[in-house]
């Protein structure tokens, strides 16, 4: 059976959480609520399905013009390593092709930084003379 992927569809919150449950995001699913208005709100959506059962989710948060924030980037477990969240990246970040600063905020494990250097992301200390910098506030 193959995956396919969709931006037509956003998944149901029960979808939703048992996705973000299966990767160990919980805080996320604290507040279902919340979950699912920011998944609705999100510029650019991809979801993959294996089975008609939701196995992947890529989101962007976006102005469209002059940033692009890879928001989230969630596989289940069962279908890592197989490329499909290279897929979901490359489908949710083509619409903003054209815009220049594209953003993601991540966990410090070296997994997750071969993964994303792989799609063309660099650390922000890692980019030009390392003059850049990146600020984030969680409230």
């Amino acid at each position: 059976m193959t995956i396919e992927t969709s931006a037509a569809m956003i998944p149901d919150r029960d979808e939703l959480a048992g996705l973000y449950d299966a990767v160990g995001w919980a805080a996320y699913t604290r507040d279902l609520d919340t979950l699912e208005r920011a998944v609705r709100g999100s510029a650019h959506v991809v979801t993959a399905r294996r089975g008609g059962r939701l196995v992947g989710l890529a989101r962007v948060v976006s102005d469209g013009a002059t940033i692009a924030y890879l928001q989230d980037v969630l596989v289940h477990p069962d279908e890592q390593g197989g490329g499909l969240g290279k897929r979901l990246v490359t489908e949710v970040m083509a619409p903003f092709e054209h815009v220049r600063q594209k953003v993601l905020l991540t966990d410090d494990e070296p997994g997750q930084r071969a993964f994303y250097e792989s799609l063309g992301f660099a650390e922000v200390r890692d980019l030009d003379d390392g003059s850049l910098r990146a600020f984030v506030r969680f409230d």
